[in-house]
């Protein structure tokens, strides 16, 4: 499944951390790239903070997106677009008619999950035209203490989209990354334990 897309219907909910972390994880092992359809950039900026960090490709989207994936395909094993907060953009429609596989990050808390509801229905609009897209449901910074945490995966249920068993806790160490312009692999003993839920993540859903 060369093409996925980093999908969510607000901004916050961790699509980009995902994208660039997961990219990492995967470009340990085979071609990968990042394109960044986001108009806010942020994955092109995280890549651009420091020279130090070539674990992967960041790329901004073109225009004509569904041509330029289709010739990213060509040299890429793996493609991984960060999209816009919103299922509504021209960018995410375009995105999600072409990709393989969906990845929703789903924060636990009220406004992600009805989030959810608008990105679910704009999975089953894609799949009018990409009958082979999947779509999967990313639990991320999971906080196992709170009630609604240990609830979320109830609530999800209502939802009907999968739901990923690898869920992603909260951890400063996703943040501080970032802002040292490096992915969680690049982050040595304090990434340890971030890193090992990408990889299991990717082993999940992706089954490199």
């Amino acid at each position: 499944m060369p093409v996925i897309a980093l999908v969510g219907n607000k901004g916050g909910a961790g699509k980009t951390t995902l994208s660039v972390n997961i990219a990492a994880g995967l470009a340990k092992k085979t071609r990968t790239v990042v394109v960044d359809a986001d108009p806010q950039g942020s994955a092109i900026q995280w890549n651009a903070f420091t020279e130090s960090s070539t674990a992967i490709s960041v790329i901004e989207a073109r225009s004509d997106l569904n041509v330029q994936l289709k010739e990213l395909s060509e040299n890429y094993d793996y493609i991984v677009v960060d999209c816009p907060p919103s299922v509504h953009a021209s960018e995410t429609i375009k995105v999600l008619e072409i990709s393989d596989l969906a990845l929703i990050p789903v924060q636990p808390s009220p406004v992600d999950l009805w989030a959810t509801v608008h990105t679910e229905k704009a999975v089953q609009r894609a799949r009018i035209s990409n009958t082979g897209l999947q779509a999967i449901l990313v639990i991320n910074q999971l906080e196992t203490r709170t009630t609604l945490s240990r609830l979320v995966r109830d609530a999800l249920s209502e939802i009907d989209l999968p739901v990923a068993r690898t869920a992603l806790h909260r951890r400063a160490i996703f943040r501080n990354s970032a802002l040292e312009g490096k992915n969680i692999f690049e982050m040595g003993r304090r990434g340890a334990d971030a890193a090992r839920e990408i990889d299991e993540l990717i082993d999940e859903v992706i089954k490199i």
